[in-house]
């Protein structure tokens, strides 16, 4: 069996440049934020969501954006197939979004069935205005539902046979992402 293929998709400088684009994207729409909330997805969106946030924080003086993770994992149409049980994360959302824009935040967008399951999980917490998508990466070619992100860090065009990896300091001590094929 040969050794993985690794392309860089971004290192540690582009994506810094990356994530403030993405908070003044927020900016730009969200004003001060009066009527908005972020929901990070469990488990991968959840570095990401903190990130953005405190990168906003520290951009918007006196921010008031409400903060929350959200877990998904029975509301995915698959959790039922696996041999296992699972286990789930914890939901931290404590407040509602009744009349809110929402903005979901997640690592990577594939197949559009994590957001979809988040969009069912956040209906706990009341009937958003709105509902925003971002991502870091974008894997466009593989949707199964059509679900598309309002602010996104990179798209990219890949192969079924491909993973994308994020790697965040918070999680992981170093700042990359980078794409592997086995082929």
């Amino acid at each position: 069996m040969s050794e993985p293929r690794k392309l860089e998709l971004l290192d540690k400088g582009r994506l810094k440049v990356t994530l403030r684009r993405l908070c003044f994207q927020l900016i730009e729409n969200h004003g001060d934020f009066s009527g908005s909330v972020m929901l990070a997805i469990q488990p991968r969106g959840i570095a990401l969501g903190r990130r953005i946030h405190s990168l906003l924080t520290t951009i918007v003086p006196d921010l008031k954006l409400p903060y929350g993770e959200l877990d998904v994992t029975f509301f995915r149409d698959d959790f039922r197939r696996g041999s296992n049980p699972l286990k789930p994360n914890s939901t931290s959302v404590n407040f509602l979004i009744e009349g809110k824009k929402v903005i979901l935040v997640d690592d990577v967008l594939y197949t559009g069935r994590t957001i979809r399951a988040a969009m069912d999980a956040m209906m706990a917490f009341g009937r958003p205005e709105k509902v925003e998508l971002l991502v870091l990466v974008d894997r466009r070619q593989k949707r199964d539902l059509p679900i598309k992100p309002d602010y996104t860090g990179l798209r990219i065009d890949s192969l079924d046979s491909e993973k994308v990896f994020v790697r965040l300091k918070e999680t992981s001590n170093e700042d990359k992402i980078w794409i592997e094929s086995k082929i």
